[in-house]
């Protein structure tokens, strides 16, 4: 249960970083950049084994992991076009609403179990999600030109997270998890650095120190939302579907909460109705895992 609380919080915290990017005007491509190097080196830290880097691609995940990277870097900058165009409301669905693709992944291909509390609690987790996220009454709107971009998010971050299943289940031993995830991060950086290699050609790079101290902010939580969301997969408290189940909209709901406080932000009768569901949808998944 720690691990799922760590990982949520973990979260959460990102969040709140987000936030204050918006705040203080900072370059997220930067910081992301940043906050990958930040991530890799928290790995390579919390690894208690002997590093070898001639090793590292001798390991099974290793490839994977460098796809997952390259996948890491693409969401982001889908996400931050899909902001542009459509909203940060539809960024949050998309995200949180590809919870549903690890979810049938583990039911069909672990044939994990769907009973009525499961089955009912992951409908609700959805259509909590959404009422949380859309701060607008008249919902969200999506030009048809656009919808392109919020299904690429939908798809990319589904991805994500399913084969971060698939991999630690069967690939990535208990100890390797710090490594693992360290690796997925230098992936990511890797191609964040080719980026800003393209922004200095071109003339249009500009170093701000407020961007690496929002990275290294960034880094550290960020690095321990998947170290974390790995470790809980890994454990015996209930099975993937219910773990990215929980994990999402608490996720959802503690960010809902932590606006409210500390950024002062106004809720809709909606987004009061998607926190409601939300702890129904924890509460039916818990549940389900206990019977």
């Amino acid at each position: 249960m720690m691990y799922l609380l760590f990982s949520i919080l973990a979260s959460t915290f990102i969040f709140v970083i987000f936030k204050l990017f918006n705040r203080f005007k900072v370059n997220t491509l930067h910081a992301i950049v940043i906050n990958y190097v930040v991530a890799c080196i928290s790995g390579i830290i919390a690894f208690k084994g002997t590093i070898s880097l001639s090793s590292i691609p001798n390991r099974p995940w290793f490839y994977y992991t460098l796809g997952l990277g390259v996948l890491f870097i693409i969401v982001f900058n889908l996400m931050a076009r899909t902001t542009q165009r459509s909203g940060l409301a539809v960024v949050s669905v998309a995200t949180k609403m590809s919870v549903v693709i690890p979810i049938v992944f583990g039911l069909l291909y672990y044939n994990e179990s769907l009973d009525i509390y499961k089955g009912i609690g992951i409908i609700t987790a959805l259509i909590a999600v959404y009422l949380a996220s859309i701060k607008k009454e008249s919902g969200i709107t999506i030009q048809a030109s656009n919808l392109i971009l919020p299904l690429l998010v939908f798809l990319g971050s589904g991805i994500i997270d399913t084969s971060l299943k698939y991999l630690e289940n069967a690939f990535v031993p208990a100890q390797e998890v710090p490594l693992f995830s360290s690796v997925i991060f230098s992936a990511a950086a890797v191609i964040g650095f080719i980026l800003i290699g393209i922004q200095l050609a071109k003339g249009s790079f500009k170093f701000e120190i407020k961007n690496v101290i929002a990275g290294i902010c960034l880094g550290v939580p960020n690095y321990f939302s998947i170290y974390f969301l790995v470790k809980a997969l890994q454990s015996d408290l209930m099975d993937s579907s219910g773990i990215f189940t929980v994990n999402n909209v608490a996720i959802v709901l503690l960010s809902t909460i932590v606006g409210i406080l500390l950024f002062n932000e106004k809720l809709l009768l909606k987004n009061w109705l998607g926190i409601f569901l939300a702890i129904i949808s924890i509460f039916l998944v818990t549940v389900s895992s206990l019977i």
